[in-house]
């Protein structure tokens, strides 16, 4: 049953001892005139019988609010009261509210409010919440600035109203933070809905509406930068409008606006600083140097162990502090709150800045945070402690990889030039031979000696350690692999003595000696010590070393595929590609060694699509400072141009690398292209040229001279001489598989020429054998069809060439197969001549452009006949294509 209320009601809102109530309190704030729509925020719904709105000063919570009421959709019956804390007095609290609901038309019982004597009793509340439970339609009470009530009393009151008044009362508190009511119950009910700074904050789109109202249209990178500063702060974007409207360069002024703009510093002194006590204030200015903390950082820095609390209180005051990254256990202040801070602090107590960045550099520095610890030693302008710290944390490996790009290079960057510190000429050392200033990092590796021996100069273990490697670098950088082996020796020696609990401090130091050490031995030739060498430095390599473990990962990989471990060098160059894609490597940073042995591996296994697509990849003019994809690169274009019958062109691509700039390639690598040039010469009809080269060689009674000797002889004429020549490597244990597969395929061919039909048989079955674990095609593919004659394609062979090519049709030929198993693979519809001619460029590995220039038709026709050739060989790619072809007698 609904009462109405009587013209002169008993209700007594205003004893006559007291003050009268303020009918300004009762007013809904107007819109301000640069009210942009948010309809993101839209009213909450009948869920929400609770609503919360909590954001620090200016943050735009009383105008939402407002909006809600003045949108006419909140409630049937919407109440505003503007709270103040009325001198701590839960009475008058109550004498609003009942005000409030009577301005609003409402009708309620008698209900008197208790006098100035008398405390709100259970009473009164029942009586209330009876009412109200009664009233016709929902009733919204919006109680604006509950934060500056400071009796909780009125907290625990009205949740007992808002429980027993039934579902008809909605209430919205909004304010600076949480209501002291049982939020966490509301939660769990599902009835409340919170409004918090972070859904407070502008977009950048809202933010452009707004500037737009002023009359102001910034460049997309100067709201950008607005954003940042701001960061959605809706009184800070306001400031901002005003004090760029009407200017022509507001692009430019953006950024040169700061927490120090006076209506800015204005604002925030009077919302916030003076709203606090003065040791508060104090806690702020000391710890405004940092951009962002933890509490034990704030204890260190301002001696008080009460800084988590502070922090906590301030936090949840919203009073501009807030969590960093997300991060409970770290602070930030708003960023243009800190620039006042700063700006106050440095004007008020210059002569505190310095000591107050020594203790955080200081904390840092014993919490393992180099980075910072370096920040506030030069913020602090002292540049030794700067350089100590880094020598003391093992972080000049640092510097070695990412040099003067890198953070802490950066920061070091300007280190006045002659420091008498040991550990600065360390730093300035690890510096210039990360820019490949080999010399002038010798003089400051000199100089720090120097002070150590002659001046008297206190050396640490860390010192020690870091000196060592840097002199493994810089003799890595100079190739000089003795010295290498020298300092790696003392640097292995000093990292084992290092204390366990700072192994993890040390662990990219390791990386770099063990990747020098390993170059140094593959310089040398000892590949057997290089590859363990080079694998223990990919598996010490932690974050920050990508990119020696991809240097690592592309020397093995080459390595692999000397070694005629293909599976493995294809595996490890894809390693190293992979790490370097999730690096986000730059061009020309990119791992092209790696990408060369790809396409190294794919000519080895007459993969014709693989390699087409890698030697498009690999550029060789990125090829690094190690000499080796140049090399790689010329070694396997040259044999792909060879197994096409381009022998001209396969001979320039090796003496390109005549003109090619840069430090050498290892010898074994360098070997291999002598080699190659000299297996041409032969082939193109100069044997004793590729004599001559063999000679020069060093070693030249190798497994690999001896094999080329031996093709010279049988080119020669020698086929008695040729067959004692390469007979030692064919039975000579631990040959590398490349080599031994030439060489049996040698013998093989050198027992055609004498007519040792059965011995080239047994040589050839052997050299199928070593090639099919690892997919040696192309060397068998370029004797099979000389060698096939010469045996009348003896069916036995069948066996072990299905096993290298992968093939399931038979070596012999197609007729044979046909009459021996009419399941085998046959031709039903013969190839046409052009399909012939594009298989043929198919079998020589072009590309489907070249072939296209070569038949003088378009790249469309050719892959038209691609696919023609594939469907009526049965075959789904190309390489499989040929195979199938070669099987058949067709190629």
């Amino acid at each position: 049953m609904t009462i109405d209320l009587p013209v002169r009601s008993p209700l007594r809102t205003s004893p006559p001892d007291d003050d009268p109530v303020l009918a300004s309190r009762f007013a809904v704030p107007e819109p301000p005139r640069f009210m942009v729509p948010r309809p993101r925020l839209l009213a909450p719904d009948d869920s929400g019988r609770v609503t919360v709105v909590t954001g620090p000063a200016g943050s735009g919570k009383t105008q939402l609010a407002a909006s809600w009421v003045l949108g006419g959709r909140m409630a049937d019956h919407a109440v505003w009261i503007t709270m103040e804390d009325e001198e701590h007095s839960s009475r008058m609290f109550w004498t609003y509210v009942v005000e409030g609901l009577r301005r609003a038309g409402l009708a309620l019982p008698t209900l008197d409010v208790p006098g100035p004597a008398t405390p709100v009793n259970r009473s009164f509340l029942i009586r209330l919440a009876a009412g109200l439970s009664e009233v016709r339609g929902s009733v919204a009470l919006v109680l604006d600035g509950v934060s500056s009530l400071s009796d909780p009393q009125w907290a625990a009151d009205l949740d007992f109203v808002v429980r027993h008044a039934g579902p008809g009362l909605r209430l919205v508190l909004v304010g600076r933070w949480e209501p002291p009511l049982p939020m966490h119950r509301y939660r769990l009910d599902g009835t409340l809905t919170e409004v918090r700074s972070g859904d407070l904050a502008f977009t950048r789109e809202e933010a452009a509406d707004l500037l737009d109202m002023h009359g102001i249209s910034l460049n997309a990178p100067a709201l950008g930068s607005l954003m940042d500063q701001t960061e959605g702060w809706a009184a800070g974007l306001r400031l901002f409008a005003l004090a760029l409207r009407g200017r022509a360069d507001a692009d430019a002024v953006v950024d040169r606006i700061t927490g120090e703009e006076a209506t800015i510093a204005e604002y925030f002194t009077v919302e916030v600083l003076r709203t606090l006590p003065d040791e508060v204030r104090r806690f702020l200015l000391d710890t405004s140097i940092l951009d962002t903390f933890t509490p034990d950082l704030a204890q260190a820095l301002t001696g008080r162990a009460d800084a988590a609390d502070i922090l906590a209180e301030l936090e949840r005051e919203n009073a501009f502090v807030g969590p960093a990254g997300g991060y409970a256990t770290a602070y930030r202040y708003h960023r243009l709150f800190a620039e006042l801070l700063r700006a106050r602090l440095t004007r008020t107590e210059p002569d505190r800045i310095a000591p107050l960045h020594r203790r955080a550099a200081q904390w840092f520095a014993e919490h393992g945070g180099v980075v910072d610890a370096v920040t506030h030693a030069i913020q602090a302008d002292d540049w030794r402690t700067a350089a100590a710290t880094v020598v003391a944390h093992h972080a000049v490996g640092t510097l070695l990889v990412e040099g003067r790009a890198g953070l802490l290079g950066a920061l070091l960057d300007n280190m006045p030039p002659g420091l008498d510190s040991p550990e600065a000429a360390i730093a300035y050392a690890a510096l210039a031979v990360s820019d490949g200033q080999t010399d002038a990092c010798a003089a400051h590796l000199s100089r720090a000696e120097d002070m150590i021996v002659a001046q008297g100069f206190p050396t640490t273990g860390p010192l020690a350690l870091a000196a060592s490697v840097v002199e493994v670098r810089l003799a890595d950088a100079r190739r000089d692999p003795a010295r290498v082996m020298e300092h790696a020796a003392v640097a292995e020696a000093l990292l084992a003595a290092t204390p366990a609990d700072t192994a993890g401090w040390h662990a990219g130091l390791r990386t770099l000696v063990l990747a020098a050490k390993g170059n140094a031995q593959s310089w040398v030739g000892d590949l057997d010590a290089a590859v363990p060498t080079l694998f223990a430095a990919v598996a010490s390599a932690g974050a920050g070393f990508e990119g020696p473990k991809i240097a690592c990962l592309q020397h093995l990989a080459l390595i692999r595929m000397y070694q005629g471990r293909l599976s493995d060098a294809d595996r490890l160059a894809h390693q190293a590609i992979d790490l370097a894609d999730r690096c986000g490597l730059a061009a020309h940073r990119r791992p092209v060694a790696a990408a060369v042995t790809l396409a190294w591996v794919a000519v080895e296994r007459y993969d014709i699509e693989s390699a087409g697509h890698h030697f498009r990849v690999a550029d060789p003019r990125n090829g690094g400072a190690d000499g080796l994809a140049p090399v790689a690169y010329a070694l396997a274009k040259s044999r792909r141009l060879q197994s096409r019958g381009e022998l001209r062109g396969a001979m320039q691509a090796l003496r390109d690398l005549d003109e090619v700039d840069g430090p050498p390639p290892p010898p074994w690598l360098q070997r291999e292209a002598t080699l190659a040039r000299a297996r041409l010469h032969i082939l193109m009809g100069h044997p004793d040229d590729g004599l001559a080269m063999i000679r020069a060689l060093p070693a030249p009674d190798e497994p690999d001279a001896a094999v080329v000797r031996a093709a010279a002889m049988l080119a020669r004429g020698e086929a008695a001489g040729a067959a004692l020549a390469v007979g030692p490597v064919t039975e000579a244990k631990g040959v590398r598989t490349p080599v031994a597969v030439d060489a049996w395929l040698l013998l093989a061919t050198v027992a055609v020429h004498t007519g040792d039909l059965g011995r080239s048989r047994v040589a050839l079955r052997t050299a199928l054998r070593l090639a099919a674990p690892e997919g040696h095609r192309r060397a068998v593919y370029q004797v099979w069809a000389q060698l096939r004659r010469g045996l009348r394609d003896d069916p036995e062979l069948a066996e072990p060439y299905r096993a290298l090519t992968g093939d399931p049709a038979s070596a012999a030929p197609a007729r044979a197969r046909s009459a021996a198993d009419p399941n085998q693979l046959v031709i039903v519809e013969p190839l046409s001549k052009r399909e012939m001619e594009v298989l043929g460029g198919m079998a020589a590995m072009l590309p489907t452009e070249e072939i296209a220039a070569s038949m003088y038709v378009s790249v469309n026709t050719v892959k038209t006949h691609v696919r023609s050739i594939l469907r009526k060989l049965c075959a789904s790619r190309r390489n499989e294509a040929v195979r199938r072809a070669r099987a058949l007698g067709l190629i």
